[in-house]
């Protein structure tokens, strides 16, 4: 093929920024756009006029039918992107997936196994696996620069209750919790892939307010290897923009992560010192296309996507329960 042809499912805000990052990959082209509101098509051909001749389509399942396809992006309510990355999968379709990429473990397992059927690329959109200061972070750990993982404590402040009032995301039917399977799943992501760590077992205690879908959310963990941890998500914050903070202590270092910006103490110095001149980043779009035409391999598959919803799911069970759960594995 002369270029990767891509359709998108979903034309909303976040889709803008993955239509710009494919129409300026060289190896690809966009074909297709969809979406149920005519109003988030008509803002994404004005936002990229490259695509403003492009077919449009309220129904994924018509564009999948009659456009020359080799993949998807898809940018839609959580809930729906089950049906439309298996739907994608049976034409043959390689996928590249916002998160949480479903919405319950027993999908997570069917995506998986319907790629594996199809031999097709299926990735899910966390970028932070592609950004210097999280792989460099992974890299030392992997490498045990860091020692064994003994204690992680990770924290997102968002004012995302006040920001979602009346729209899909605080819907069950269409979101399929709250910021912990939203926003949040960006952080439980990154804290498990950077540490490689399982979770055994998780207490979880949420606050929902006057929502259907969890707000605030407490997890205290224990991993698979000992190590212990918890995880914060406030959606109630009272002020705007996002905060987060993550520290990892291992036996031999301790990193912290503050607003994206890495800090490392060793256990030869009391000294803090910040790490700089990290090697550049890329991002989803760019490694979704390189893994099609296999230059590179796919940094993040999907049972990332299963270790996301295999936490996230039993911290919704044990926050029900008042009672630890453990996590299933693969």
């Amino acid at each position: 093929m002369d270029k990767i042809r891509v359709g998108f499912i979903g034309c909303g805000g976040n889709a803008s920024g993955h239509i710009g990052r494919v129409l300026d990959i060289p190896e690809a082209e966009v074909v297709a756009l969809c979406d149920v509101d005519q109003g988030s098509l008509q803002r994404a051909k004005e936002r990229h006029s490259k695509a403003s001749e492009l077919p449009e389509f309220t129904h994924y399942q018509e564009m999948l039918e009659q456009v020359e396809l080799d993949a998807v992006e898809i940018s839609t309510p959580h809930t729906l992107h089950f049906e439309q990355i298996m739907a994608a999968l049976d034409k043959g379709l390689h996928v590249l997936t916002e998160k949480p990429m479903v919405c319950t473990v027993d999908h997570a397992r069917q995506v998986i196994a319907k790629a594996e059927e199809t031999g097709k690329v299926l990735m899910i959109s966390y970028q932070r696996h592609l950004q210097a200061q999280y792989r460099y972070v992974h890299n030392q750990i992997a490498a045990g620069e860091l020692g064994d993982i003994q204690f992680i404590s990770a924290l997102q402040d968002q004012k995302w209750y006040q920001g979602t009032v009346g729209l899909w995301r605080q819907q069950m039917a269409l979101s399929g919790g709250g910021q912990l399977n939203d926003s949040g799943s960006h952080l439980l992501d990154i804290a498990l892939w950077m540490t490689g760590l399982e979770v055994a077992e998780v207490q979880a205690y949420m606050e929902y307010f006057d929502s259907e879908v969890d707000i605030n959310s407490a997890l205290s963990l224990r991993f698979r290897n000992g190590a212990l941890g918890t995880i914060a998500v406030v959606g109630n914050s009272p002020t705007g923009g996002m905060w987060e903070d993550i520290t990892i202590w291992g036996t031999k270092a301790v990193v912290y992560i503050r607003q994206g910006q890495i800090f490392y103490k060793t256990q030869h110095s009391n000294e803090v010192y910040e790490v700089n001149n990290l090697p550049g980043s890329t991002t989803p779009d760019q490694n979704f296309i390189d893994a099609i035409l296999g230059r590179d391999q796919v940094q993040v598959p999907p049972e990332c996507g299963l270790r996301v919803i295999e936490l996230t799911e039993a911290a919704w069970a044990s926050a029900a329960s008042g009672q630890p759960v453990k996590v299933k594995s693969i």
